[in-house]
């Protein structure tokens, strides 16, 4: 009988479970904004008495628009939140990037908040407790339920990886397979123990040797024993 050899499913290639962004209910302001914002550029650029009075208007609309309409857009758009069926990736930042990350095998505990305005836009705050490794917030997600419940599967089922892999390795099927586990301490395909070599019996039908073992009379023959006198 072969030994099965035990495969890792821990090993498995890392997958994208999931790809969130905060509630775009912060893109309201910042949308609303750029419409005043160009809707009274577009009246008082240009109905100015002075040409430079026009240049600082338009310069200025713009400069609003920029600081308070599209920069919030562009760190709405650039701020993610990625989940594999490993670990959990958070990156924030528009010119200067924040990247956290926390392995799904050191998460703990799954743990939900929601404020009053996060209940009426069906958005909530959710917390990865990893102990001693510190914590993680996935802040003002939509769907914050579905994502909970997501999450701790994910995190159940890389507890379960996690244990057969531990408990898993040297437990193969057949000849010699729980041994192969042990480091080879035992190779019964190779008949070594410990790396030293043990003499195979002969096959059936096959003449013994000679000597099949150093000090024992060849063939069943006897010899005396040596009295010392």
């Amino acid at each position: 009988m072969t030994a099965t050899p035990y495969v890792d499913e821990s090993a498995q290639a890392e997958a994208v479970v999931l790809r969130l962004r905060r509630h775009g209910r912060y893109l309201v302001l910042p949308v609303l904004l750029l419409i005043a914002v160009a809707g009274a550029g577009g009246f008082w650029v240009g109905a100015l008495p002075e040409a430079w009075m026009n240049i600082v208007a338009a310069a200025g609309a713009a400069m609003v628009a920029i600081v308070l309409g599209i920069g919030p857009v562009l760190g709405w758009l650039a701020g993610r939140t990625i989940v594999t069926n490993r670990r959990v990736i958070v990156r924030r930042g528009l010119f200067v990037q924040h990247r956290s990350e926390m392995p799904l095998g050191r998460a703990r505990d799954v743990r939900s908040r929601r404020t009053i305005v996060q209940r009426v836009f069906g958005s909530g705050d959710i917390e990865l407790v990893g102990g001693v490794d510190g914590s993680m917030t996935l802040r003002d997600l939509p769907g914050h339920e579905r994502v909970a419940d997501a999450l701790r599967e994910l995190i159940e089922q890389s507890f379960v990886l996690g244990a057969t892999g531990a408990f898993g390795v040297g437990s193969g099927i057949g000849t010699g397979g729980a041994a192969a586990g042990f480091g080879g301490a035992f190779d019964a395909s190779a008949g070594q123990v410990a790396g030293r070599a043990t003499p195979a019996w002969p096959a059936p039908g096959s003449p013994m040797p000679a000597e099949p073992f150093p000090g024992m009379p060849p063939n069943g023959e006897t010899r005396p024993i040596a009295t010392g006198r």
